[in-house]
């Protein structure tokens, strides 16, 4: 029988990813950067995809930290069909999958303290029959039997030192954005942002803003009503219960240095509405978070590169930040 080990001592769970793409390059760079800290993490994946640094092969996930000074440490239990960086195969799917859904099952037994995912591609899994938009649904329905107290997502969050965002909206055609604009979707993201605010970063008082849609906010409907048909509504239940917000705000003033120290997060309306700012902060570092799970999970705010694969030159610094951010949320979880 698994038993949790103590916070401090468990490591955190990193999925293979697409083994064609710079998943496991970034992984291994990671490593390098990291090892000798006081984290440690633990990769399930086939061995031979990390070649360039030294591993070891564990049979148990606990065994991990003992090694991880030394090598990188490899669950045992996974082999992959030969690949070749970038070109991805729908065979390599199962395993994948597989990757994800034991590491949602290590931190839900409590025996590593958080999972952060590899990126993988949903056109090579949409082949093997895969059904989900991504990476974020199927945790959802992965946990969504788990036992959880608090407003449940999946939401997710988009952090850089000194930013985090939050699209109400993420994945549609920009034409589409008013039509999927509700005052219960954006009440849903701002509560499961406060939410977690307080228990996994260690914000006792989070203070929110909520982004307009259209320029000056609406301009009293000269520019649009999504404002004060659906924006300033959303805003108004949230404040009757008890969230400190503010809003809506129009998004060309919300994201300078001088604004940016007045809030927690940005419910932003819509995808690029988030990237766009946070990315001109911070193009390399920065952190996918997935709100309003009973697991930690955070993921590199990067794809799988497949054009770069294998040449040596992916940049590990969103990896770092994501393992590094997961980290301290799973220590802040726990003091909570």
């Amino acid at each position: 029988m698994h038993r949790p080990l103590a916070s401090n001592t468990r490591p955190i769970a990193i999925t293979m990813g697409d083994p064609t793409g710079i998943g496991p390059e970034v992984t291994a760079n990671a490593w390098l950067a990291l090892r000798g800290g006081s984290e440690s993490f633990c990769v399930l994946g086939d061995p031979r995809l990390y070649q360039d640094v030294p591993t070891q092969v564990v049979p148990d996930i606990s065994e991990a930290p003992a090694v991880f000074d030394k090598a990188l440490p490899i669950l045992a239990g996974f082999t992959t069909k030969a690949c070749m960086p970038g070109h991805p195969h729908a065979h390599h799917s199962k395993l994948i999958l597989k990757s994800i859904e034991l590491g949602v099952e290590l931190v839900a037994r409590g025996e590593a303290k958080a999972l952060v995912t590899a990126p993988i591609a949903k056109s090579v899994l949409l082949e093997a029959g895969f059904t989900h938009p991504g990476h974020t649904d199927y945790l959802g329905e992965l946990t969504a039997q788990m036992p959880f107290k608090e407003t449940r997502g999946p939401i997710m969050m988009l952090c850089v030192e000194g930013l985090r965002v939050v699209p109400v909206t993420v994945h549609c055609a920009l034409a589409q954005v008013s039509a999927r604009l509700t005052k219960q979707s954006i009440v849903h993201a701002a509560l499961v942002t406060h939410e977690a605010l307080k228990r996994d970063f260690g914000l006792s008082t989070p203070r929110l803003v909520i982004a307009a849609l259209n320029p000056h906010a609406g301009e009293n409907g000269a520019f649009g009503e999504e404002e004060s048909r659906i924006i300033a509504p959303a805003v108004q239940e949230l404040m009757a219960r008890s969230i400190n917000v503010t809003g809506p705000v129009p998004a060309d003033s919300l994201f300078h240095a001088d604004a940016r120290v007045n809030y927690d997060a940005v419910i932003c309306m819509y995808h690029d509405q988030a990237l766009i700012p946070l990315k001109t902060l911070d193009f390399w570092g920065g952190v996918n978070v997935t709100l309003g799970l009973p697991i930690i999970r955070t993921s590199p705010d990067h794809g799988t590169g497949f054009d770069i694969a294998g040449r040596g030159i992916a940049r590990a610094d969103s990896m770092i930040a994501a393992i590094q951010q997961g980290a301290r949320m799973a220590n802040w979880r726990a003091r909570a």
